[in-house]
């Protein structure tokens, strides 16, 4: 039975729509919320004391940061949108007794689901739509590739993924913030938000500590991944205005 149909609509799109939009590089400084004094750069949060200060090495360091924390809250409401229809879903399906009724709800489902979702998931960038994967892995504790493979099929799962690898992404992708940098700066973007109450809270199905991992990495903030990523395609614009 296609229980939780709309995940796989919620996860297609994201594949698709990686290639339509190009990430843009962040922002000035100054667009972002930010308090200079002189050299010194403050960051202008609420913090408590479990999550320490976050420490840019330099002004640029928080522009990235600030730049990825923008595709984070892009990204976060439609997988804890995903984890909530899923459950609501399947508690639905779960009280209905007959094969045809059941068939009938989540056709209705699918129908309501994809147009909630397709519009918007079409506006995402690649780095919008890993970060969308990864957060499917956080808000349902299952990867992308698991959740089709459950509700559809082994098949469909793998041609699924090969489609996603096409636009460097994979739906066996999972979420580790004690160990992957851009999952730590994910979940570290989500805590600060619960707290600022900027975005609704939504406890993750997966299990770790982020206070302890939070203590470890003392606040320093490591963006060295995109200054990269921008750095390439830069290079790769000038190659190709050089040519033409």
């Amino acid at each position: 039975m296609k229980k939780g149909i709309f995940i796989l609509t919620l996860l297609i799109a994201s594949i698709n729509v990686a290639a339509q939009k190009k990430d843009d590089p962040p922002l000035k400084l100054e667009d972002y919320i930010l308090i200079k004094n002189g050299d010194t750069l403050t960051i202008n949060l609420d913090e408590v004391s479990v999550i320490p200060r976050l420490k840019f090495n330099s002004p640029d360091d928080a522009r990235y940061y600030y730049w990825f924390r923008s595709k984070v809250y892009k990204a976060y409401p439609y997988a804890r949108l995903a984890s909530e229809r899923l459950d609501s879903l399947n508690a639905r399906l779960n009280r209905i007794k007959k094969k045809r009724k059941r068939r009938k709800y989540t056709k209705r489902a699918q129908k309501y689901l994809e147009g909630e979702f397709t519009d918007q998931l079409k506006k995402m960038t690649r780095t919008e739509g890993r970060i969308l994967i990864k957060l499917i892995h956080r808000q349902t504790g299952k990867t992308a590739f698991e959740n089709i493979r459950k509700l559809r099929s082994g098949w469909k799962a793998f041609w699924y993924n090969t489609t996603a690898n096409l636009f460097k992404l994979s739906l066996k992708t999972e979420y580790h913030p004690e160990s992957v940098n851009e999952d730590y700066l994910i979940e570290d973007v989500l805590q600060r938000a619960f707290m600022d109450e900027k975005l609704p809270v939504q406890k993750s199905k997966l299990e770790f500590d982020f206070p302890k991992i939070a203590s470890s990495k003392k606040g320093k903030v490591d963006v060295e991944e995109y200054k990269k990523m921008f750095a390439k395609k830069k290079k790769k614009r000038k190659k190709k205005k050089n040519r033409s």
